[in-house]
């Protein structure tokens, strides 16, 4: 994976797949944390809690609805 593989910095619409694909990058070492965060924009805490949804729920975790049931029952990020 290459920072060309990434979705671009301005991406708006997080699907589950650019999630994934950005979790991926900083866990290989393309992009550190906070490059990753200063690139797209984002909390730390937003990208954390997209890190733990891949490892408690896989990427399945990352669908939006899905955080919203997690939540429910107690297992937010």
């Amino acid at each position: 994976m290459t920072l060309d593989d990434l979705p671009a910095p301005n991406t708006k619409r997080w699907v589950i797949r650019r999630k994934a694909q950005v979790v991926v990058a900083v866990r290989s070492g393309v992009l550190s944390l906070n490059d990753a965060c200063s690139r797209y924009n984002l909390s730390i805490e937003e990208f954390l809690s997209w890190q733990r949804l891949i490892d408690r729920h896989g990427i399945g975790g990352l669908r939006a609805t899905r955080i919203q049931q997690y939540r429910e029952i107690g297992e937010g990020p």
